[in-house]
């Protein structure tokens, strides 16, 4: 079992690695007006861009203009996806005939994408148009890419700019990162996929003849359209058979690609990346995990570059590594490991106490326990919503591992510049903490870590914690949010806090059970998500700010270096600290709890 999940693991992370410095240097070029491959036909088209939305590319932003743009640009494409979804039943490209997504759900929705959670209480298949999927969630899968992707340089720019005030262009920064970065990769990715087998049309679907004949009963109704009950109130029911099945079809190889590299994973059917049209082959499998993680890796080394120090770039890439390392070697070994209170027959021999094929509930059979582990620790660790197995169904400590590489905020590679400007703050803690305990005013890269820093890190590092355990505890303990729960006791906790973990984090991956598409959960998940967003940003822009405004000095005798292994190893500590003190408690009153229940007897 070891031998099979090393086989697994060890070609994708060393494909990542090798990936890593290509692409940093690529996205480093793009990102500075200069992209290779693309030239003077794309400093042409970006030229053309700038004129038509009068944008001048030279206007330098302090970081409260940087903000309030990003946060208008933001609200007008959330207005836009709300009435698009609002509107559909009345636009075209509705070969279903859809009528209009319900006001929560869609207000929820639009929350979700705009925010880069991809958090869906809808199943995508038999909700949304094919308007609302490419020019709604499609459009939106690449512009709140480019947002983090546009934090993350003002960030870079605070921390190497010398007593400036400005952190650059937001608008440059959202057209560098779509244009050069998102759209090129979407496009290769597309074609690939489309030769793998997923589908790209703009026809409703197929009826497809089955072998055999389903039976299934449905309420009788009358002429009003209402179900004709019994003497005893009771629905009546009719019986009926069919030999046919209707497939969905839609444009999905179009926005696999953005769904999966951008951080959002909100996928064109409910199966999500389960269904054989979104993941038809193991390539596309192997390339979904590897996308998810090389925009995020590949903004590590581009963060090395452009701060002067590729060692910094690569500090952050192993720590990242690490933890996620030991994340999929947790995961993958509890779900091959199986359930301990099956029956001796059901146990395979040649294993001991393994469960036969591992824990196979929820699970697609092509992936197995151990690719479905993989797969879950790999789209947690990117701040992806992908998912190609229940995580509802893992076991205990299976299903906890993707919730924990949530609750580290986002670190563990993140979506697309989220995970590089998060872990620079949780880097930004370990001096501070070093600085004290040596005496010594606390510096990163140069850069002087005092007051105000110290309260913009705070607000980070405190805002999605409060979010997640606050709204757990009120969903929990009223009624409207204990009516949403599939299961009981520990593993209803569990349904819960991974629901807010995922929100407000913004990673968008379900656990199920949870019937989150009520008015009450589509509500407080749009809170969650929209402040554990945008809550976390406009901190970080005024950090980036006040960085800019400092001299960058040399370091000193006393001046902590933020690379090589004793800096992985501190922020790899301080990551672990700083969650295991926020979540424990909660973690063993779900998870934890629900884990001793089957191994203690």
């Amino acid at each position: 079992m070891l031998i099979h999940a090393l086989w697994q693991y060890l070609p994708f992370l060393l494909v990542l690695l090798a990936l890593i410095k290509p692409a940093g240097i690529y996205m480093q070029r793009a990102m500075e007006g200069q992209p290779p491959l693309l030239g003077r036909p794309g400093r042409w088209l970006e030229r053309r861009l700038y004129r038509l939305a009068a944008v001048d590319p030279g206007e330098e932003m302090d970081w409260k203009r940087y903000a309030i743009h990003l946060l208008l640009f933001q609200l007008i494409g959330a207005l836009f996806l709300y009435f698009l979804q609002r509107w559909q039943a009345w636009l075209p490209f509705n070969p279903q005939a859809f009528g209009a997504v319900g006001p929560d759900t869609a207000f929820n929705t639009t929350v979700s994408f705009v925010s880069n959670t991809s958090w869906q209480g809808y199943a995508g298949e038999t909700t949304l148009s094919h308007l609302s999927q490419m020019m709604g969630i499609n459009v939106q899968s690449f512009l709140s890419a480019a947002s983090g992707i546009a934090v993350m340089m003002a960030l870079v720019r605070g921390l190497t700019r010398q007593s400036g005030k400005t952190l650059g262009n937001v608008w440059v920064d959202l057209t560098r990162a779509t244009l050069y970065i998102l759209l090129p990769l979407s496009f290769a990715l597309a074609m690939i996929f489309v030769q793998q087998g997923m589908p790209q049309t703009l026809s409703a679907g197929i009826n497809a003849h089955t072998l055999d004949t389903t039976h299934y009963s449905v309420p009788l109704l009358d002429k009003a359209g209402n179900p004709v009950k019994d003497a005893h109130g009771q629905p009546q029911m009719q019986q009926l058979s069919s030999k046919q099945q209707f497939l969905a079809l839609g444009p999905v190889a179009s926005q696999e690609p953005i769904k999966i590299m951008s951080g959002d994973g909100g996928g064109f059917f409910n199966a999500n990346s389960a269904h054989p049209y979104e993941n038809p082959t193991p390539l596309s499998n192997f390339l979904e995990m590897l996308t998810l993680l090389i925009l995020p890796a590949g903004l590590c080394y581009t963060f090395g570059r452009m701060v002067g120090d590729t060692r910094q770039g690569w500090t952050i890439v192993a720590a990242m590594s690490l933890m996620m390392t030991l994340g999929v070697a947790v995961c993958m070994n509890q779900e091959q490991m199986g359930n301990p209170l099956l029956p001796a027959h059901m146990v395979d021999q040649a294993f001991g106490p393994h469960q036969t094929g591992g824990n196979m509930e929820g699970k697609e059979v092509r992936f197995g326990a151990a690719g479905s582990g993989l797969f879950a620790a790999v789209t947690t660790s990117s701040g992806d919503g992908a998912v190609n197995a229940m995580h509802d169904s893992f076991m205990p400590i299976g299903g906890m591992v993707p919730m924990v590489l949530m609750q580290t905020g986002e670190v563990v590679f993140g979506g697309p510049g989220a995970g590089i400007y998060s872990i620079v703050i949780h880097a930004i803690l370990v001096v501070f903490i070093v600085g004290l305990m040596i005496g010594r005013a606390p510096e990163y890269l140069g850069k002087k870590i005092e007051a105000f820093e110290t309260k913009m890190m705070a607000i980070v590092l405190l805002l999605v914690p409060i979010l997640i355990l606050v709204q757990s505890a009120i969903s929990v303990s009223t009624a409207a949010g204990l009516a949403g729960l599939g299961n009981p006791g520990a593993h209803g906790l569990s349904e819960v806090l991974y629901a807010y973990t995922s929100g407000a984090n913004n990673n968008g991956s379900g656990f199920g059970g949870l019937s989150a598409n009520t008015p009450f959960y589509n509500i407080m998940l749009a809170i969650a998500m929209w402040f554990g967003r945008y809550g976390v940003i406009v901190p970080v822009l005024a950090l980036a700010g006040s960085l800019a405004g400092k001299p960058r000095r040399a370091p000193g005798a006393g001046t902590l270096p933020s690379h090589g292994p004793m800096f992985v190893l501190l922020l790899i500590a301080t990551i672990v600290l700083v969650t295991a003190l926020t979540y424990l408690p909660a973690l063993a009153l779900g998870p934890i709890a629900e884990h001793m229940t089957l191994v203690v007897r």
